[in-house]
């Protein structure tokens, strides 16, 4: 029986979509701690990390995450970061005051000392990686802080991450001033705030805090973890990426969409980047991270955040540390600012941004006293930011195992049955149609249960067990169910082919096209046509079809509005055609 539901607020606009492709070429990859690395993997005695009062409860959990998370410490944390003047991957690694490694000597040293203050549960250790970067340096290390799950019988691992180096215009500059603050000192501090204060609380699988290296060279420090875990036999759960989460002013040339104007400022939302749309573990991950907060968190921040799921998986031409850990098949997600200062297409003429510049700096000195008054980065913005992250990754590591289910539709009445991790009393039912969020979610008495929607509409539909502390699983892959007002199950009187409706629509910037298969037609050749109203191609897309839902993200760009259409040709020939809105 479905007992509750909660309605979900739809996506307003999307982002344009980059895979970046890593090359890599990494060699030794090696954990500096047996230690760390055998909790990592699994094979540790959790007794020997118990807490004599542990701090385990979700809900105690989520309170403790927004009274301790402290704006000063991330200020300060972020001003010791930008003190180092330059975090190049290819940078000094000798001196004890400026460069890569007096940064990663100073994460790793207060990592360590988040371990004392937690009674030595927090395992600080580097993960060591050998590649040639510019040509100017050939060893690397991530930093690691790895707290131990209270269970080993999941050994599955929740990872929080973003990178510490940083550069100015040139990619390979070492001496000239590249503080990083928002890119990414910002993301750097967060990780390192979530250690200090989850390290004093106890959950059911290992949480991993990492600080990268060699993201702005080539996602080098992220490919070198994932494998390192695949060599290792690491299993990882969920990854969170936060890359540029602090600042709120919006750059001339910031990547679009989400920045309406230079100068705007927005401190409320925040916008999770994700790989695919239809059966998406990565997109899945992003509606799991916003519900946990509206149901975990809210009720105890003293301001709302705005969480936006978007439809690509990074910015305009953008990449991040996430994208190896998705193309290695892990659910991996980005966190990003609403706002950012620059496209960091420093190459351009005339570019004034501070991304990827010298610029990239605290703030400025209004009075000219020579101290710094006003900040770019809104260290209250970032602490939020870091709550949502700290709850997400705390559900994550304490939520029970996700189920698998099996849908049938009949008429208007959609019938869920869990076929896998059937030993829950309770299930949350997510349903989603037109957007990239969850329009509602049930809650589920039982391991099955029916419910009515309306007729005449496709409807992705996935679960998530609930354990007795009511935390949700990661939600399950979504199945497809269309209802029909008529009385008989719909796969006896569904078409061979349907062209469903774009989504978002309207769109800025990128929107989803879905065919859905029932039957596989003969051909040899399948394109989408995107067209004007005149009838102008803008876009042939191709597509290889299979059964069930098929996808293609068409990126249209920013800056225009009007009606578009777009058009299934097998082998040339037009099989359905719909029309989009574009709106600006």
């Amino acid at each position: 029986m479905l007992i509750s539901h909660q309605i979900m607020k739809p996506i307003l606009f999307s982002t344009l979509f980059l895979t970046a492709t890593v090359l890599t070429a990494q060699t030794n990859t090696v954990c500096s701690s047996g230690e760390a690395e055998a909790i990592m993997r699994g094979n540790f005695n959790p007794a020997q990390y118990r807490q004599q009062v542990p701090l385990d409860q979700p809900t105690q959990i989520a309170r403790l995450l927004a009274e301790r998370i402290s704006p000063d410490t991330l200020k300060k944390n972020i001003l010791r970061l930008a003190a180092f003047q330059n975090r190049n991957t290819a940078s000094d690694t000798l001196s004890a005051n400026k460069g890569i490694g007096a940064t990663r000597r100073w994460i790793y040293g207060e990592f360590a000392r988040y371990g004392q203050l937690s009674g030595n549960r927090l395992i600080p250790a580097y993960l060591q990686f050998d590649l040639n970067v510019c040509n100017l340096m050939n060893s690397h290390r991530n930093v690691l802080a790895v707290l131990p799950g209270t269970d080993t019988t999941d050994k599955s691992i929740v990872l929080i991450e973003g990178h510490f180096d940083s550069r100015c215009e040139g990619n390979c500059d070492t001496s000239c001033l590249a503080a990083g603050v928002e890119d990414n000192a910002s993301g750097t501090a967060l990780v390192m705030e979530l250690a200090r204060v989850m390290s004093t609380m106890s959950f059911r699988r290992t949480l991993v805090f990492m600080a990268t290296t060699g993201e702005e060279q080539g996602l080098y420090g992220a490919q070198a973890f994932v494998n390192y875990a695949q060599q290792k036999g690491i299993k990882i759960r969920s990854v969170l990426n936060n890359d540029v989460t602090g600042g709120v002013i919006c750059g001339k040339t910031a990547s679009a969409p989400g920045c309406p104007g230079e100068h705007t400022i927005d401190s409320i939302r925040v916008r999770l980047f994700s790989a695919g749309n239809i059966n998406s573990p990565s997109k899945q991950l992003s509606r799991f991270t916003k519900l946990e907060y509206k149901e975990m968190l809210q009720a105890h921040m003293k301001v709302f955040s705005d969480i936006q799921i978007m439809s690509p998986e990074d910015r305009t031409g953008r990449g991040g540390d996430h994208i190896p850990f998705r193309q290695s098949g892990y659910p991996a997600i980005r966190l990003t600012s609403a706002h950012e200062h620059g496209d960091a297409n420093v190459g351009v003429a005339g570019y004034s941004d501070r991304q990827h510049s010298t610029r990239d700096i605290a703030g400025a000195d209004r009075n000219k006293d020579g101290i710094t008054d006003s900040f770019y980065v809104d260290f209250n913005y970032l602490s939020r930011n870091t709550c949502i992250n700290g709850c997400a990754a705390a559900m994550s590591a304490t939520g029970p195992a996700r189920p698998d289910l099996s849908v049938q539709v009949s008429g208007k009445t959609v019938f869920v049955n869990i076929t896998q991790e059937t030993k829950y009393k309770q299930y949350r039912v997510a349903i989603r149609s037109a957007s990239q969020e969850w329009d509602s979610v049930y809650t589920m008495n039982g391991s099955s249960g029916s419910f009515e929607m309306p007729d005449g509409r496709s409807y992705y539909i996935s679960a998530a067990s609930v354990d007795s502390n009511g935390v949700e699983s990661i939600f399950s892959r979504e199945v497809t169910g269309i209802t029909t007002g008529l009385d008989e199950l719909t796969s006896h009187d569904e078409p061979a082919l349907v062209l469903e409706q774009n989504h978002p629509n309207p769109f800025d910037e990128a929107t989803w096209i879905v065919v859905r298969l029932n039957r596989l037609p003969v051909y040899q050749q399948a394109v989408m046509r995107i067209s004007d109203a005149s009838g102008r191609v803008l876009r042939n897309l191709p597509l290889k079809l299979s059964m069930g839902s098929n996808e293609v993200l068409y990126e249209h760009g920013a800056g225009q509005s009007g009606i578009l259409h777009y058009t299934l040709l097998l082998d040339g020939r037009p099989v359905e055609s719909k029309t989009m809105v574009f709106a600006n």
